[in-house]
């Protein structure tokens, strides 16, 4: 982007983020961006949602987007995520990936993104420590493990859980309830571990980050504790995120990605 063209966003996707990041742009937070349209599962929902906004902006089905956008931020279900990115990817286009955990199941778009000269960006979100992790994984990185405490409310309904018959909701104190790979955390709780992808993808791979998840009824942020061991450092990270109105996310995330979009068009540039 250059001189004074404004990038135009799409949202696909209206949870929580979804519409923490559509107040956010539509309110101008970040003057280079325009939002310009939005899309959901339920475009009736959507358009009042919209209304609320303090400049116009179309509602959308999910494959009308392309055209209108130069940027798409996917906060859907991961389902849909090939959908939504795809004719983004196919028009040579940035997507920013929030359910990147469903990327693992779906190697195809990357290669797509490959084959055209779109790109895929996954944003930092409630991961500290990325740009350490990138910088590590120019040499050897022996390990990785990365333990997470979550409000039981946070991990109702994950398919592992269920699965597996582990019942989380009458804790009174902290149960493991995971020990595995990232790769096989993103398939057993994937509205919860997208961190773990993330972090998996810029270090050593999602076979050899290890994880641990914890149902904790004693802590009321998501916390995340990382440890790496490489040959240019070691080091260990904490971050408590204050979850949003959806429990199994939290409120950075909606932040991050607006810090994205505002570093993609600055003309100083902090950060690896």
């Amino acid at each position: 982007m250059t001189g004074h063209a404004r990038l135009r966003v799409a949202i696909a996707g209206l949870g929580a983020i979804g519409r923490a990041l559509a107040v956010r742009l539509a309110a101008g937070e970040v003057p280079s961006v325009e939002l310009v349209a939005v899309s959901a599962r339920h475009l009736d929902r959507a358009a009042l949602f919209a209304a609320t906004l303090p400049h116009s902006v179309k509602v959308l089905g999910i494959d009308a987007l392309e055209p209108e956008a130069d940027v798409v931020i996917e906060c859907a279900p991961a389902a849909v995520l090939g959908e939504i990115i795809g004719p983004f990817l196919h028009a040579r286009k940035q997507a920013l990936v929030l359910s990147v955990g469903a990327l693992l199941s779906r190697p195809d778009l990357i290669d797509l993104a490959r084959q055209t000269g779109g790109s895929i960006v996954v944003p930092t979100g409630a991961l500290i420590g990325l740009d350490a992790m990138l910088a590590a994984a120019e040499g050897t990185i022996h390990s990785v493990r990365m333990v997470t405490r979550k409000p039981p409310g946070g991990l109702v309904g994950a398919p592992y859980l269920v699965d597996n018959q582990i019942s989380i909701g009458a804790l009174t104190e902290p149960k493991r309830v995971f020990t595995g790979t990232a790769r096989e955390a993103a398939k057993g709780f994937p509205a919860n571990l997208n961190v773990a992808v993330a972090l998996a993808l810029a270090g050593v791979g999602p076979d050899k980050t290890v994880l641990e998840i914890w149902a904790d009824p004693t802590v009321t942020r998501n916390t995340h504790t990382i440890s790496v061991d490489a040959d240019s450092a070691r080091f260990t990270m904490t971050i408590e995120n204050i979850p949003s109105e959806n429990p199994k996310t939290g409120r950075i995330v909606a932040q991050s990605v607006t810090a994205l979009l505002r570093k993609m068009s600055a003309t100083l540039k902090v950060g690896t």
